[in-house]
């Protein structure tokens, strides 16, 4: 053999000829793996439903255009399935945000706002030790991270920001300026897409705006 890569394929390869009911063993396991832990995160979805109502929507719209975002962007795969758990989680911080300020019908004060910006940091501290999740944690942690540095909560600038986080930072701003407020009306679509044009290269990758002006004409 001439790496180690190639001795570990050649062992994987035997153990699949050799014990088949073993392997299947193991894919079954992982799947019900990933049953529990798709049950346990829509318990947390729930619990952030039943204190915000508008979130299951959001949340379930944001997802769907994330992984359409995704796959035009050519993300398939393994990586498909960890972009989904995210975005279903990335307001699962948000659990940590006292009512008076989640739910409050109208603008924050710039205190408030200085505690819902904690809310990517409850998410971590929430997820860090669901090792199964593994990079799923990228949305919920890192979406208001700015390809400028200036968003939160790290400061991450450019291509530090995870690509997850950039295709999501963008369908989540999206999903919201498409949402009648308590404190605002939706904005009108060409209204957010000039928004998100002018946030290229600031708030959003610019590879991403492009992509996500392909899909987003063709998507109604």
């Amino acid at each position: 053999m001439d790496s180690n890569s190639d001795v570990l394929d050649s062992i994987s390869d035997s153990i699949i000829i050799k014990y088949p009911r073993l392997t299947n063993h193991l894919q079954q396991l992982t799947r019900q793996v990933g049953e529990i832990f798709d049950s346990f995160m829509k318990g947390w979805i729930i619990a952030l439903e039943i204190r915000d109502f508008e979130t299951r929507e959001h949340t379930e719209r944001v997802t769907n255009l994330t992984l359409q975002l995704a796959h035009h962007m050519g993300l398939n795969g393994e990586s498909h399935n960890y972009i989904r758990w995210g975005a279903l989680l990335h307001d699962i911080g948000k659990i940590g945000v006292p009512d008076a300020i989640l739910l409050k019908p109208g603008p924050l004060t710039k205190e408030e706002w200085d505690v819902m910006r904690q809310h990517p940091v409850y998410a971590y501290q929430m997820l860090v030790d669901v090792t199964f999740i593994g990079p799923a944690i990228e949305i919920p942690y890192l979406h208001h991270e700015k390809w400028d540095g200036t968003g939160y909560p790290l400061g991450l600038k450019g291509e530090d920001i995870p690509l997850s986080a950039r295709i999501f930072a963008i369908v989540d701003v999206w999903d919201a300026l498409c949402s009648k407020r308590p404190y605002r009306d939706a904005w009108e679509r060409e209204q957010i897409l000039d928004h998100i044009r002018k946030g290229s290269g600031k708030h959003f990758d610019p590879k991403v705006v492009e992509a996500f002006m392909e899909l987003i004409t063709g998507y109604d």
